[in-house]
């Protein structure tokens, strides 16, 4: 499967973005779909995902930022409200099977990655 996020952009802290990551196959067949960033330098961070109606995310976006689905769009959003200058990153959509608890915050368990897009929030 093909992904492909977009929506970035340069924002002040407290504003509102939605990213989109459309998949080039039914994204009901991917279990896991999920969002990652990363900083140059810094290994690539979990941000949030969605497996079969249950959403996980990280601490540091918890209440902030929702992951959601489209399937008849085969699409997958990240909205993220509030921001703060510590989320700046490229953000990256991926998918992968059915992730057990202790997998899904794991990069490296999702087989499928999009390019990435890059969100700057300043102060």
């Amino acid at each position: 499967v093909q992904l492909q996020a977009s929506g970035g952009g340069l924002m002040q802290a407290g504003g509102s973005l939605r990213l989109p990551c459309v998949a080039s196959e039914r994204i009901g067949s991917r279990p896991t779909m999920a969002w990652f960033r990363q900083d140059p330098g810094k290994e690539r961070e979990f941000v949030a995902a969605l497996r079969s109606g249950t959403t996980f995310y990280a601490e540091s976006v918890k209440g902030r930022f929702t992951i959601s689905k489209d399937n008849a769009k085969n699409t997958v959003f990240l909205q993220m409200n509030s921001l703060k200058p510590e989320d700046t990153a490229v953000y990256y959509c991926a998918a992968g099977g059915t992730l057990i608890n202790t997998t899904i915050r794991n990069a490296a368990a999702y087989p499928y990655w999009g390019q990435g897009t890059q969100v700057t929030v300043s102060s």
